[in-house]
């Protein structure tokens, strides 16, 4: 008899803990879950686009940030939406037509555009870009900020974002040890990263990464 009524007992925990197996099964893991794009570009991969950096002459850059955030900023956009090299305007082309135009720095970012035959513009402006040395180490500490918005060329107007004038990108670290050419980079491909996570449904595990600054509360994300 008391071993009989140890069956019950065994049936209840059985299917307690088959419920338990189901509802974690059943859970979408974090790792697949997504934040939504805020402008989807994988929906427009056959159109041509232009990124434009506009570097202040005023603001204490290095002459090739430019060049780095163009070229990183074209990589993300092959990597993660899948635009293909052909729908995007190269630096050397873009440096080529801005070399031949003496008022370049009044033409308007649609306009440019227009001119290098691009369906959008994602117009990228620096404002502020800091890399300094720690007390002659070797090791640099750096920030970069950026506002940056994407324009229709055809109908000239703003795509993105919708809720603002502009979005902020702010990147930095407390510390790079090798070297500065290489800290630049580093600024270029955060930055980078951080604005072309808003243009397709990132994955929420890789949303936030270590040098990125642009929202409240980042001190803490990596704790």
């Amino acid at each position: 008899m008391r071993k009989l009524s140890i069956f019950p007992v065994l049936i209840v925990v059985f299917f307690l803990s088959g419920c338990q197996i189901v509802g974690i099964l059943g859970t979408t893991r974090s790792s697949e879950e997504k934040i939504p794009a805020e402008y989807n570009l994988t929906e427009h991969t056959g159109q041509k686009i232009l990124v434009l950096v506009n570097q202040p002459t005023y603001l204490n850059a290095e002459v090739n940030l430019r060049f780095y955030l163009t070229e990183t900023i074209n990589k993300y956009l092959t990597k993660k939406i899948g635009i293909l090299p052909e729908y995007l305007v190269g630096y050397n082309e873009l440096s080529e037509f801005r070399s031949n135009k003496s008022d370049f720095s009044l033409l308007p970012p649609i306009q440019v555009g227009e001119a290098l035959d691009a369906n959008m513009v994602l117009l990228v402006v620096v404002e502020d870009y800091q890399l300094n040395e720690i007390a002659e180490t070797g090791y640099y500490k750096g920030n970069l900020n950026t506002q940056a918005v994407l324009l229709d060329t055809a109908a000239g107007e703003k795509l993105w974002p919708k809720s603002a004038k502009s979005k902020s990108i702010k990147v930095g670290f407390e510390i790079e040890d090798s070297g500065r050419e290489v800290a630049t980079t580093r600024l270029a491909e955060a930055s980078a990263y951080c604005l072309v996570r808003y243009f397709y449904d990132c994955p929420k595990d890789k949303f936030k990464i270590a040098d990125d600054r642009s929202g409240v509360g980042w001190q803490n994300w990596n704790k």
